[in-house]
């Protein structure tokens, strides 16, 4: 869930006018914003309010300054989430290269053999062409998932018997 400050400022953000005057403050400091902005100088008022209370902008002697620092304070009230392991392995949704290690490789047929559906069964070129869509070595996968326990096979006709549902 995002955090309210951050919506906060998200919501400035996607308001024209006051887009426009953090743009002002933040390219063409201590210039007129109305001059800047083309706004009217009490919509460029309101504006500059606005961006007061979400801490984008603050009084600065008898003008106002931007406070940029504030987006990246907000960034580390983010919580980071973890990189999909599968990251490591597909380039748009393409396996780079079928792993060398066993617990990697299992990892990696284990998300290939989702693909499959329990209960259902596939005639060897329906499976060829699903496996094909990760990597053009498609026997060697179909020969990895059937050797690991992911699929079974019975008279070229394949069906999922593992992994993760």
């Amino acid at each position: 869930m995002i955090d309210k400050h951050i919506s906060r400022v998200l919501g400035l953000l996607g308001q024209d006018d006051t887009l426009r005057v953090l743009a002002g403050l933040v390219l063409r400091p201590g210039e007129p914003l109305d001059k800047v902005t083309g706004l009217e100088p009490d919509v460029a008022a309101k504006a500059l309010d606005r961006l007061e209370r979400g801490g984008l902008a603050v009084r600065n002697g008898d003008g106002w300054q931007a406070r940029p620092e504030t987006f990246r304070d907000l960034l580390r009230t983010i919580p980071s989430t973890p990189a999909d392991p599968m990251d490591a392995f597909l380039v748009d949704g393409r396996l780079v290269s079928i792993p060398a290690k066993r617990a990697k490789r299992l990892m990696v047929l284990d998300y290939i053999a989702q693909v499959f559906d329990v209960g259902v069964r596939y005639p060897e070129k329906e499976v060829d062409v699903a496996l094909r869509a990760f990597h053009d070595d498609y026997a060697a996968l179909r020969r990895y998932l059937v050797d690991e326990g992911f699929l079974s096979r019975e008279a070229n006709v394949y069906w999922r018997s593992g992994g993760t549902t």
